[in-house]
């Protein structure tokens, strides 16, 4: 079984390296959580909006149980913000602890506000996150470049790729969660457990993707025959994905899923779904391996399978489910200061995507550079 799960991670804008400098930091990234739901103003649990300036998640727990006394894993929160910038989100914590955060202060944590509510915060309980991003020492051709790339992601939408704060520093993250899997390597702490298993089922989806964007591109690339002899498919199909307006193709037997949020179904009828998709009413889906997690069916499943069939042997041990192949920005804005060399970007993403993989499509460098 191949351990070092490599892919050739492709884009879906084919321009050329922009030049812009990125800095994760306070003044240049700035991320603010939107909460999926209004606060009741009642209940036995204590939420907190808080800001943190170039803290992580854990280490704001760290400092708010430390100051009163709630043990770390009592706090709820509905997801992970990075270390490395502005961010603001939701915590949650037992009512009868407010007394003890009353007068509490730190140079880099700071409570907003307060609010009552009927339960915990739990992992995915946000909307979304809204991303301000600062670039610099962008000249006046390289805003315009930014711009025309940024307005085609906000027109089409985006490969909604697992970004590489998934996969670790040294990337091997997914290794050490096949290893668990192999039962090579065990580990008490349940929740770096989980999270290891996640990158090995992140990596995967992540190839999977890459390959359908492969196919999207074929499709511009390449004629009715040639793309026929690739992928073995008859007329029929050939023409209905040939057929598609949006560059994203959609295939025969693809789990659908009403935008953002809905039930999985099948792609029966192509062309009236793609419309459909076209009109961002619905996207569609990949597989995080697991017992839990539909399959597709036809042409779809036999992509699925080049990618999946060596290790559907580990489903038993692995939840699974679906998740967006392609999303979508909202709120989409961008400004440019020539004078400063600085262009600023602004938008929405729904929960589960991430940033970097919008800088990663307009600058097309690695978010290790």
């Amino acid at each position: 079984m191949e351990e070092n799960i490599t892919f050739n991670k492709i884009l879906s804008l084919s321009h050329e390296k922009i030049e812009a400098h990125f800095s994760k930091n306070s003044s240049d990234f700035v991320v603010r959580e939107r909460a999926l739901y209004e606060f009741s103003g009642r209940g036995e649990h204590l939420i907190l909006h808080i800001c943190k300036k170039d803290l992580s998640t854990k280490e704001a727990l760290k400092l708010l149980s430390e100051y009163s006394g709630v043990k770390v894993k009592d706090f709820g929160y509905a997801g992970l913000k990075d270390k490395q910038g502005l961010t603001f989100q939701y915590l949650s914590l037992a009512r009868k602890f407010e007394e003890k955060l009353r007068n509490f202060s730190h140079e880099k944590l700071k409570i907003l506000d307060t609010f009552y509510h009927d339960n915990k915060l739990k992992i995915g309980h946000l909307r979304g996150n809204s991303f301000f991003i600062r670039l610099k020492k962008v000249s006046k051709i390289n805003a315009l470049k930014i711009k025309q790339a940024f307005e085609k992601l906000d027109e089409q939408g985006f490969a909604n790729y697992f970004a590489y704060q998934r996969f670790g520093k040294f990337n091997d993250n997914y290794k050490q969660g096949l290893e668990i899997l192999q039962g090579k390597k065990k580990l008490r702490d349940k929740k770096m457990r989980d999270f290891l298993l996640s990158a090995f089922q992140s990596i995967l989806f992540n190839d999977y993707l890459s390959k359908r964007l492969e196919l999207s591109h074929f499709a511009k690339k390449f004629s009715k025959k040639e793309f026929a002899s690739i992928y073995k498919l008859d007329k029929k199909e050939v023409n209905e994905i040939y057929s598609q307006e949006h560059f994203f193709k959609l295939l025969r037997g693809d789990l659908l899923c009403h935008y953002p949020f809905g039930k999985n179904f099948f792609c029966e009828d192509l062309l009236k779904e793609s419309l459909r998709f076209k009109q961002r009413d619905i996207s569609v889906t990949g597989l995080l391996l697991g017992q839990r997690a539909m399959q597709a069916k036809d042409f779809a499943l036999s992509l699925e399978n080049e990618i999946f069939k060596p290790f559907y042997l580990f489903n038993s041990s692995l939840n699974g489910s679906r998740r967006f192949l392609w999303s979508y920005l909202q709120d989409a804005k961008l400004s440019y200061d020539e004078q400063k060399a600085h262009l600023f970007l602004e938008f929405f993403l729904q929960k589960g995507s991430y940033a970097t993989t919008i800088l990663e499509e307009l600058l097309h460098t690695s978010n290790n550079e």
